[in-house]
C-alpha cells in the first residue's frame, strides 16, 4: 500500500543522530535504568530493556556500563531517580509535536522544554492537546530497493499490522508495540534489516512544510532534541527541505 515519502526526513533525522553520537550514551543510560526500575532488571523478563540492551550494543556501549546503570534502577547500587514525562505542543504551521523527557528534575525540564516552543515558533500545548493524532506502536523501515514481497510475506507472518511503501521506495512495515520484537526478530532472521527499528510513536496524519516554514519547523525540532533531558521529538510534519 502507498504512504508519503518519509525516506528523505528519515535519512536527515539519522543524520543528527549521528551528530550527537557522544550524547547517545547518556539517553540509553537513562533509558536502561527507567526500563529496569518499571520493568525489573531481567532483559529475558522484561522487553523494553531488552531494546534499550540493543541501543546500548549498537552504541558501543561496555556491558559493565549496561549491568551497572540496571543496578542502580533496581536499587543494588545508589543511583540518581529519573522519571519520565511527556510534553505536547504545536510547532510551525500547526503541526503537531510530542516530547518524551526522563529527568531528575521536573521544574528544569518544563521550563526548558517550554522556552525552546516559544523562542523557535512553537506553543506548548496542554496533556492531550495532540497525542490523539499519534499511535504508539512498531516502526521498521527498508531502504528502497528492498523486496517489498519479501518483506511484505515475513512480516506479515511475523504478527505486522500494515506494510507501506513510500513515493521513493521505502518500506515501513508497522506492528503493535508488543509484537514489535517478534516481528522484527524474524525480519532480521529472514535477512531483512531494517535501516530503522524502534517502538515510537507514528503521526497519523502529516502536515507537508516547504520552504522557510520547513526550515525553522526543523530548527524547533533540532533545539528541542538537544536539550539533555529530551529522550525523543515526534512530529507530524513532512518536511522538504
Amino acid at each position: 500500500m502507498a504512504g508519503h515519502s518519509k525516506w528523505a526526513n528519515i535519512q536527515h533525522r539519522k543524520g543528527r543522530q549521528d551528530e550527537k553520537r557522544q550524547r547517545v550514551w547518556t539517553r540509553v543510560v537513562r533509558e536502561i535504568m527507567v526500563a529496569a526500575r518499571t520493568g525489573g532488571g531481567d532483559p529475558s523478563a522484561n522487553p523494553r530493556l531488552r531494546l534499550a540492551i540493543e541501543k546500548a550494543k549498537a552504541a558501543n556501549m561496555p556491558a559493565d556500563t549496561v549491568k551497572r546503570n540496571i543496578d542502580k534502577a533496581t536499587g543494588n547500587l545508589e543511583g540518581v531517580h529519573y522519571e519520565e514525562i511527556r510534553y505536547e505542543g504545536y510547532g510551525i504551521g500547526g503541526a503537531a509535536i510530542i516530547v518524551d523527557t526522563m529527568t531528575d528534575n521536573r521544574v528544569r525540564t518544563v521550563a526548558e522544554v517550554r522556552h525552546m516552543f516559544s523562542k523557535y515558533g512553537g506553543n506548548m500545548g496542554t496533556e492531550g492537546s495532540v497525542a490523539f493524532q499519534f499511535k504508539h506502536c512498531g516502526q521498521m523501515v527498508f531502504a528502497p530497493g528492498t523486496s517489498e514481497e519479501r518483506v511484505m510475506e515475513v512480516a506479515l507472518e511475523a504478527g505486522a499490522e500494515d506494510v507501506l511503501t513510500d513515493a521513493e521506495g521505502a518500506i515501513e512495515v508497522l506492528s503493535s508495540a508488543h509484537d514489535f520484537e517478534a516481528v522484527k526478530n524474524a525480519l532480521e532472521a529472514a535477512g531483512l534489516k531494517p535501516e530503522l527499528a524502534e517502538v515510537t510513536m507514528r503521526a497519523e496524519n502529516s502536515i507537508e512544510l516547504a520552504g522557510h516554514e520547513a526550515e525553522k519547523m526543523q530548527r524547533l525540532i533540532d533545539m528541542l532534541e538537544d536539550l539533555d533531558d529530551v529522550q525523543a521529538v515526534f512530529h507530524n510534519a513532512e518536511l522538504a527541505l
